[in-house]
């Protein structure tokens, strides 16, 4: 529309009522597409939210996955805390973490206050896994301290009872030695055939006795006092020569051939004979001579007799 400075004021007034009807609604219109923009804005900023708090709670889930998988990896060690609470308060909070979790599933608008909410359960849950993790790690240690010092106590063990068997062989030895040092020698045996008037007889079929000659040599350990030597002669056909009963050695009893009761002082006896009169057919060959005391074989001797 054209302003002419020289139109009438009738016309004038008519001109800028148009003009101001005009621009009014231009103003309408401004104010309208603003608004408008402002609603699409308003909506847009509240579906960003909802898109960053559902991004939240993806993180927050994913969290609360690996935290129950590091804690799988550790579950089966529980019998060896002395104190499972720990274990009981890691599972009500994870039950309250299920939970939230399902009901965010279930609502179409996020709520900002409940994201909030699950994020304090799952540091909650960070929390006791990380004082559960370190409990184990503490055991471990100190089982791990109790294997070796055990093995060193069993260690101990094994060279104390090494020693102990050492000390028991060397006490059993050195028994055993003071035994046989307390034991009778006797030395100088020799066996012969005699005849009716006590002669020597070189022929054993013709023999009448048969003659046993030892020394018992002086030995200050040995106890003093009466000692009974008995005396086995076995024929070269093996056949014990007998008659004087039996004796105690080693737990049995054993056939003799004759016994002599002698004294001991602790001093030589020299020429010790025992005598055995010939009942039976003696054949040449070797003989064995035998003489036992104390429980103690003293000697065994093979003589051959013609």
């Amino acid at each position: 529309m054209k302003f002419d400075l020289n139109m009438t004021p009738e016309k004038l007034k008519k001109t800028v009522i148009v003009l101001g009807a005009a621009l009014g609604v231009a103003v309408i219109a401004v104010i309208i597409a603003v608004s408008v923009m402002g609603v699409k804005v308003s909506q847009m900023s509240a579906e960003n939210e909802q898109l960053q708090l559902t991004n939240e709670q993806l993180q927050l889930a994913g969290e609360y996955e690996a935290l129950n998988d590091e804690f799988a990896q550790y579950e089966n060690q529980a019998q060896r805390l002395a104190n499972d609470s720990i274990v009981m308060k890691y599972a009500a909070a994870k039950s309250k973490v299920e939970k939230l979790l399902q009901e965010l599933n279930s609502e179409k608008k996020k709520s900002a206050a409940r994201i909030r909410e699950l994020q304090s359960e799952i540091n909650t849950l960070k929390g006791l896994l990380r004082h559960y993790v370190a409990q184990i790690d503490s055991l471990g240690k100190e089982n791990a301290g109790l294997r070796a010092e055990n093995k060193k106590i069993k260690n101990q063990n094994r060279e104390l009872s090494s020693q102990v068997e050492e000390t028991s062989r060397k006490n059993e030895e050195l028994t055993e030695r003071m035994t046989l040092a307390e034991k009778l020698n006797v030395t100088g045996v020799t066996l012969v055939g005699l005849k009716k008037n006590g002669k020597v007889e070189k022929n054993v079929k013709k023999a009448k006795q048969l003659m046993v000659t030892f020394t018992i040599p002086q030995n200050n350990s040995t106890p003093v006092g009466e000692k009974v030597v008995y005396l086995r002669i076995v024929s070269p056909e093996g056949n014990l020569l007998g008659g004087a009963g039996t004796f105690s050695f080693e737990g049995g009893k054993v056939e003799c051939t004759a016994r002599k009761s002698v004294e001991y002082a602790g001093e030589e006896l020299s020429d010790i004979t025992i005598y055995w009169d010939i009942n039976t057919a003696l054949s040449p060959g070797e003989y064995l001579v035998e003489l036992f005391a104390d429980n103690y074989r003293l000697t065994s001797k093979k003589i051959t007799l013609k």
